[in-house]
């Protein structure tokens, strides 16, 4: 090994990258949790027939059908951004959902245009999803790419803080506006000024994403193809879509992708996403308290997410994965007997054993996920897994968790589902390789230190003998 094959990172333009993927993920995620946060509202707005359950599943439906479209956009996103670079796919998405959100807040409701309301409010949702199936993949992809082989984890933290921050952002604006404005007004127009904030918060997403080099993992890949027409070609080819390609060659990683990403989406949606309608529709709780309970849980889990980062650069991603799984699998039962008690504490005490787990998952996958496919494709195939994973099993949490109560009238169905995922989840951790402190597959080393370099150097230079 020679010292030119490997990457010195620069620290500060480590940290201009982290910012820009991890507020745009941010601004992305504000966008997606207004409607989860409005869920009953927009049933009454949108959907106003029927009982309040029908209504409610009509707008969970509408919050899956965005998730249905989420891999077409990652098959379309994913290998365009390992064709032209990483960057400007991520600039695009933040464009799209910035237009799918905003137009939401000026739509007209049911009782002024009938059914076009819904039909419009599908469309936008469709839109929405189509621009997050490029996100994840590409912010994880692009903070992978710039972080230094053993910070990996912690640097990787600050997407999901970025995700915390955005769901956090919404719910308490959303439990602001119901605070101040009453249910009546929000039915009415409060509905709309969320969806209309986030439209001007993605430009300023979009300003960052734009003001930064693509990786330097992609600018040396591009770099050494340019001098091996071969593999310059396969590289083109494969970017340019050819994802029987992709399946050809990494559907067994694309299988253990998305087994892991299913269990960790269940989980991820059941609490961020489901548990305040939960907390008011199955415990009676008001819409503003079982946001701020919420609340309260995220802004633990932003405290400690970092921690979580450099726990499993230091011992590895597999053992805080672990943890995360076997958390939901042993805890779920425990954390929701506390729920349904009712009193603060109790709610509260529930909340936290079920963020706990469900933070060494946050923390840790979007270190671990770029790390299983080839820098070539990497984007291209964890947008496919990821998106596939999620459109499955993320998003049709709240749905099914909802109906599964109405057919069993049982309000432990959530730690059930929960349970379930997770074993799934146990299963997947154990058969996937350990990949901390080591580089991305296809990517020359990358340090922090010129120190660092030549020590690696020195470590893989042979001893002569005589």
């Amino acid at each position: 090994m020679r010292r030119t094959d490997i990457t010195v990172t620069d620290e500060r333009a480590v940290k201009r990258a982290v910012k820009a993927a991890s507020l745009g993920n941010a601004m992305e995620w504000f966008d997606f949790g207004i409607y989860a946060y409005l869920a009953g509202t927009i049933g009454r707005v949108f959907f106003p027939s029927g009982s309040d359950t029908a209504q409610l599943l009509s707008s969970f439906a509408a919050f899956a059908v965005a998730f249905l479209v989420r891999p077409l956009g990652g098959m379309v996103f994913g290998p365009m951004g390992d064709r032209i670079g990483r960057k400007k796919v991520l600039a695009l998405t933040m464009i799209l959902m910035a237009i799918g959100t905003a137009a939401i807040g000026m739509l007209p409701t049911y009782a002024a245009v009938g059914f076009w309301s819904p039909l419009l409010l599908l469309l936008f949702r469709l839109l929405q999803g189509f621009s997050t199936g490029g996100e994840y993949g590409g912010a994880s992809t692009f903070i992978a790419e710039y972080a230094p082989d053993r910070r990996r984890g912690y640097f990787g933290s600050f997407l999901e803080l970025g995700t915390l921050a955005g769901y956090t952002g919404a719910a308490g604006l959303v439990t602001a506006l119901t605070a101040w404005l009453g249910t009546e007004t929000m039915d009415a127009w409060g509905w709309r000024i969320p969806f209309l904030v986030a439209g001007p918060l993605g430009l300023v997403g979009i300003y960052l994403r734009l003001k930064l080099d693509d990786t330097p993992a992609y600018l040396k890949l591009e770099e050494g193809n340019a001098h091996v027409p071969e593999a310059a070609d396969q590289v083109k080819s494969t970017a340019r879509g050819d994802l029987a390609k992709i399946f050809r060659q990494h559907w067994r990683t694309l299988v253990l992708c998305i087994c892991l990403v299913g269990a960790y989406n269940i989980t991820d949606y059941m609490l961020l996403s489901y548990m305040p309608t939960y907390l008011s529709d199955e415990l009676h709780y008001s819409e503003t308290h079982g946001l701020l309970v919420l609340v309260a849980t995220m802004v633990v889990l932003m405290l400690v997410i970092n921690q979580v980062g450099r726990l499993n650069d230091r011992f590895g991603r597999k053992p805080l994965l672990m943890t995360g799984m076997l958390g939901f699998l042993v805890l779920s039962v425990p954390a929701f007997l506390l729920v349904r008690q009712g009193s603060l504490p109790a709610v509260s005490a529930g909340m936290l054993m079920l963020g706990l787990s469900l933070v060494c998952l946050l923390g840790t996958m979007s270190a671990a996920l770029p790390a299983m496919f080839p820098t070539s494709v990497r984007y291209g195939s964890l947008s496919v897994g990821y998106n596939l994973a999620t459109s499955l099993f993320g998003g049709t949490t709240p749905l099914v968790i909802t109906a599964l109560i109405g057919a069993t009238g049982s309000d432990m169905m959530p730690a059930y589902y929960a349970m379930a995922a997770a074993l799934v989840g146990v299963v997947a951790v154990a058969c996937m390789k350990e990949t901390a402190q080591q580089p991305l597959e296809g990517s020359p080393p990358s340090v922090q230190t010129e120190q660092e370099a030549a020590e690696l150097v020195r470590s893989q230079t042979p001893t002569p003998r005589f």
